[in-house]
Formats: structure tokens, C-alpha cells, sequence
């Protein structure tokens, strides 16, 4: 037997029932042997893999530990949270350093520029580094920021929200934050593990980063913007803008009601919530030339853009653009200025109820955290009149978003604030303000929805507006099924998209629904359970579209065609769907050269919080060479 061999022989754990537990850095070793190596730098090289397995491990153990930073705004942030980071912080920088001073040395250096496996050595000591610049940055400036928030007092004498520590703590929440996404960003772009096990440890630790990371930083936008929105500057009126995404618009749904919600100094006032059909004689949104064409001339529903079709826009900014023009003629807003307006659907007033409590309607129903979406999306429209519906969604947005901010502590101030934030990037909920300075700020934290503008971050944009005259939305179900192909040499990437809605209505369902919900009247050509989507399909800003087909049992009615919308390219098609129908674009996707993230979906909220959105990006990695 070779001395190379015999070495190889006589390490521990290659043979016999230990070799399951062995780090997976062992592998290198093997391969350290094979290309000529001495056996002494083999046996160096295994026992400090060992050692860095024991010291990685290690922390990520103290690190899942840390309350209310492994998820977004479910349970929120506490002095548990502060305490527990604390508690942690000075053994999980000691295991991170001595991690990092291994796989710094010379013997991981020269590994790293291995063939084949090389990268596998790069991304062990890419994970040690920045967990390591996590234990001694970000982690303590959160830990001190979230202190101060626990000591301070958030409520005023007269029950307001006490808004000066939180403008103090979102300061430095920006100043944490920033490096913290750098770091996630870095670790996410580590070359991609071919060993099985290092891959294994490597996506465990992503999906732990990512997720404190998303954490964060809804909390962070969420206290960036709160001053500001709760009257930190002088009084604000705004308009609460009722969606429902049943009838589905490409900001979210046909607008049944609004209302007006005052802030001033950390105190909010809900004011009356008005049907739409008292803002009908008031005129339109004034629509420009593009939006009258697509939304109107194209048909087969000839958008109004009175108050019900204000969400027809995929822009906030044309909604609130559309509100104000409308609120000006009217007697209640002639003399009342609007500073802006607040877009919600039922599954952002689901969420303020899970968080503040149950609420009961005049007649006795209790709604909750679980069910109040479909209450308001589906059973409302079965079980009570038309002239009931808007009255029931008034009894719920006033009590729910009148307890946003009362009776606040930390738990519940971190709760709604990334609860806004997340609802947002799925278009629950968003913002528009007309003080330049103030939108600048919502459009930076990702409050203010728009088609996609964001080159390196892309996204592609898919809107629905409902044809049929219904409440057929709630039964669409939507799916994207997103495949990286390739990264190229330009620094742009290519996708495959499959984009899907399925009609899940029954004919046996069909039967018991009322026309209000399955429509079929006010359009003759459309029948009943018939879901009729038209879509607005955007490119990622900076990118392109290509190669468009389609698959399935539903009709294509109109195929997609390429146009403009208000200065931006734009594919528009119509799909008819019967019950039990569904039909899949399928299409390529290239972003920009300048992407640094992977391809997202921003598209026309449903019924639930899940936007049923898969990626798979095994097949190449970000900015890898």
C-alpha cells in the first residue's frame, strides 16, 4: 500500500458507522491526498476543518437562538429579544473569531484555488467571515438599538404614540441595517457548494440570514416611515382606500368604500367611511390617453374610472393621482387638504386584527387573525345584501386600524410596523404621499407599489383587472413557477417563467352563488363562474420579455400584444377562464446587466398572504466567476 494510501486508511471516521457524522470539509482532505500532498497536510488540514465545523456549528446554534429574529412580524420584538442577544453575544464572537482566524491561514487560502472543489473551500470561508462581521457589527448596534426602544416609553399621557424615541431608534436602525443587508447579499452570492453536505450547511445558514435580515428590515423601514405618517411634522389627512380583490384590479381589487384617517403627533383619528356610489357623481380620476385605451377602449369592461376603478392603475401614485382629483370635487374634501392615501385589502385588515385582537360585528359575528380575509372576500357576499357589505368592512377597518397604535409596546409597535412593511412588498397594503419629501422616504422603504423601476433588484410586474362584472377573483388561484437558466457574461441573467391561474370554482359550487359573486349580467357575452383576466405582463426594469406562450384549457381571447402604459413598454393579453379552467404563460426572462438579487414577481394581490411564488437558482450564481 502507497503512503498515500495508508494515510488515507488511517484517518478516523472514513470507515464503519462514524462516517455519516464527519464534517464534509473531510471530503477535501481526500482530495488534498490525491493531488500529491504530504499526509501531515492532509491530517493539519482535516483536524482544522474539524475544528471550524465545531466552532460553526457552535454559533449558528447560539444564533437560532435569538427571539423574534428568525421570522417576519408574527411574534415581534421584545426585551426577550434584546436580553437573549445579550446573553449570547460574547461567547458567539468568540466562536466566530476563532472560526475565522482558521479558514484565514494559509493551508484554506491555497485550497480555495483547488480545481473543481475549490469553490466549496471559498464559500466555508465566505460563511465564517460574515458570520463573524454579523457577531461584531450589525448584531451589537441592533442589540443597543432595540435597547433603547425597551427603556423608552411609547405612549403619551392622552393615549397617543410617543414618537420621538422612534424617529431617535430608526436613525439607527438605517446605520445597523445597511452593513447587515451587505452581508446577507455577500453570503447569498458565495459560490454555490458541490459537496453535499457543505451545500446542506450553506443553504441552512441562508435561510437563517435571510430571514433575520428580512426581519430587520422590515422593522427598519416600517420605523423610518412611522414619524413621518403618525404627524411627527403637523396634522395629516388621508384617505383609506377599501379594496377588494375579489374583483380584481391591478392594484388590488374595485374600491367598494373610502375613508378619511387623521394623524397628528402620534394620534390617529378614523373619520367616516363613504360607499363608492356617494363619489360616483363626483366625476373621474382624469385617465390619461394610454390608461383610457387599455382600460377602456379594449374592453370587453369599459373601466368607469370613477372611485370604483381608481385601483385599475398599477401605479399607487395614479391612484392617489385619481383620488385627490375626485376628493377636490367633493363637498366633504373641497376644503380639506389630502396629504395622501392608504391602499388596503382585507388581508392587511386580517393581520391588524391577529395582532390587536378579535373584533365583533354589529350583529354579533366575530372575525379573527384566520378568518376575517375570507369574511370580507367571499361569505360576506353570501350571506348578507349589497346594501350590508360596505357596512361590515367599515365596522372592521375602523376598529382595526384604530388599534394600530394604541396601547403600543415594543411587541406590538415591531408587530405592525413589519406587518406593513411585508404586506407591502405583496401589495396588501401601500402608501402614496403628495409632500415630495415624505414619499421619497415611503418609496425608499418599499411602502409606495409601482411597476418595476428597480434595475438591480428585478422583478417582473403581472396585473389583473376582472372583466366580468363578479367576484370570480377569489377563486383564481395564481402560481409562478421561476427557473433560473443562466448567468451571463454581461452580468445579466436569464429566466425561465411559468406563470399560471387556475379558475378552482366548481360547477356544484357555481350553482349556489349568488350572480353578485359569479357575475354572467351585466355583460351578456360573459357567462356565470366565468373568471375574465386581463393582464398588463411587465418586464424587469432594464430587461426583457421573449418568447411568450401558452398552455392549458382556459381561452386566450386576446393574445399578447405589445404596447405602452404611461411611458413604459407593456404586454397586455385577455384570458377567460370557466370553472375548473387554467391556463400557463410561459415565457423568457433577461434583467439587466445591473441585477444583483435574484428575479422576483410583483403582481396584483389575492386573497391570502401566500403569492404561491417558487425559484429555483440552482443552475447558476449570481456575480460568480
Amino acid at each position: 500500500m502507497s503512503r498515500h494510501s495508508a494515510q488515507h486508511g488511517n484517518m478516523p471516521g472514513i470507515h464503519g458507522g462514524r462516517r455519516r457524522h464527519i464534517w464534509p470539509w473531510i471530503v477535501l482532505i481526500v482530495l488534498v491526498v490525491v493531488v500529491g500532498a504530504a499526509g501531515a497536510v492532509a491530517t493539519t488540514f482535516y483536524k482544522q476543518a474539524m475544528e471550524v465545523k465545531a466552532h460553526e456549528e457552535k454559533a449558528i446554534s447560539l444564533m437560532s437562538g435569538l427571539k423574534g429574529l428568525s421570522g417576519s412580524g408574527t411574534a415581534g420584538i421584545s426585551k426577550d429579544t434584546v436580553d437573549s442577544i445579550n446573553a449570547v453575544l460574547p461567547q458567539l464572537q468568540s466562536e466566530t473569531a476563532a472560526a475565522q482566524q482558521i479558514t484565514n491561514g494559509k493551508l484554506w487560502t491555497l485550497a480555495s484555488h483547488m480545481p473543481v472543489y475549490g469553490d466549496d473551500i471559498t464559500t466555508v470561508r465566505g460563511m465564517t467571515r460574515i458570520v463573524h462581521e454579523l457577531a461584531t457589527g450589525s448584531i451589537p448596534q441592533l442589540s443597543s438599538t432595540l435597547g433603547t426602544l425597551v427603556n423608552a416609553s411609547l405612549t403619551t399621557d392622552d393615549g397617543s404614540l410617543n414618537l420621538d424615541p422612534i424617529a431617535q431608534a430608526a436613525t439607527s436602525m438605517k446605520a445597523a441595517n445597511e452593513p447587515l443587508q451587505k452581508l446577507v447579499s455577500e453570503y447569498d452570492a458565495l459560490p454555490q457548494p458541490k459537496i453535499g453536505k457543505i451545500a446542506t450547511a450553506y443553504a441552512s445558514g441562508k435561510k437563517q440570514l435571510n430571514a433575520a435580515g428580512t426581519t430587520i428590515s422590515e422593522l427598519t423601514n416600517a420605523l423610518d416611515i412611522i414619524p413621518g405618517f403618525l404627524g411627527s411634522g403637523g396634522a395629516k389627512t388621508y384617505a383609506i382606500m377599501a379594496m377588494t380583490t375579489s374583483e380584481a384590479r391591478s392594484s388590488g381589487g374595485l374600491l367598494g368604500s373610502v375613508g378619511v384617517m387623521t394623524t397628528d403627533n402620534g394620534k390617529i383619528s378614523i373619520g367616516d367611511f363613504r360607499s363608492n356610489t356617494e363619489y360616483i357623481p363626483y366625476g373621474t380620476g382624469d385617465p390619461t390617453a394610454d390608461e383610457q385605451r387599455i382600460f377602456n377602449q379594449w374592453g370587453p369592461l369599459q373601466m368607469s374610472f370613477d372611485m370604483r376603478d381608481l385601483a385599475v392603475y398599477p401605479d399607487t401614485q395614479r391612484s392617489a393621482e385619481g383620488m385627490r382629483a375626485i376628493w377636490q370635487r367633493t363637498p366633504w374634501g373641497a376644503g380639506q387638504n389630502l396629504d395622501g392615501v392608504l391602499m388596503v385589502d382585507p388581508v392587511f385588515l386580517q393581520k391588524m386584527v391577529a395582532i390587536n385582537g378579535q373584533v365583533t360585528l354589529s350583529d354579533g359575528r366575530v372575525l379573527d387573525g384566520t378568518n376575517t380575509a375570507e369574511f370580507l372576500l367571499n361569505t360576506v357576499y353570501k350571506d348578507y345584501p349589497v346594501s350590508m357589505q360596505d357596512q361590515y368592512f367599515t365596522e372592521v377597518a375602523v376598529q382595526s386600524i384604530s388599534a394600530m397604535f394604541s396601547n403600543i409596546s415594543l411587541t406590538k409597535l415591531t408587530q405592525v410596523g413589519q406587518a406593513m412593511s411585508s404586506l407591502a412588498q405583496g401589495r396588501h397594503f401601500s402608501m402614496y404621499s403628495f409632500d415630495e419629501a415624505t414619499e421619497s422616504s415611503l418609496q425608499s422603504a418599499g411602502f409606495t407599489a409601482s411597476t418595476p423601476s428597480d434595475e438591480a433588484n428585478p422583478k417582473i410586474g403581472m396585473y389583473i383587472t376582472e372583466q366580468n362584472p363578479s367576484k370570480m377573483d377569489w377563486y383564481v388561484h395564481r402560481t409562478t413557477k421561476i427557473t433560473r437558466t443562466s448567468c451571463n457574461s454581461d452580468g445579466s441573467q436569464t429566466y425561465h417563467v411559468e406563470y399560471t391561474l387556475s379558475n378552482t370554482l366548481t360547477n356544484a359550487e357555481l350553482a349556489t352563488l349568488p350572480d353578485y359573486i359569479a357575475g354572467g349580467v351585466q355583460v351578456p357575452s360573459l357567462a356565470r363562474g366565468m373568471a375574465v383576466e386581463k393582464m398588463l405582463m411587465y418586464a424587469p426594469a432594464g430587461g426583457s420579455i421573449s418568447n411568450i406562450t401558452t398552455s392549458g384549457n382556459g381561452t386566450v381571447s386576446v393574445a399578447p400584444k405589445r404596447t405602452t402604459l404611461n411611458g413604459k413598454d407593456v404586454t397586455t393579453t385577455l384570458v377567460l377562464l370557466n370553472p375548473g379552467k387554467s391556463m400557463t404563460y410561459s415565457f423568457d426572462v433577461t434583467t439587466s446587466t445591473k441585477a444583483k438579487s435574484d428575479l422576483g414577481v410583483d403582481q396584483t394581490p389575492m386573497g391570502w398572504e401566500n403569492p404561491g411564488v417558487s425559484v429555483d437558482t440552482s443552475a447558476c450564481t449570481i456575480g460568480a466567476k
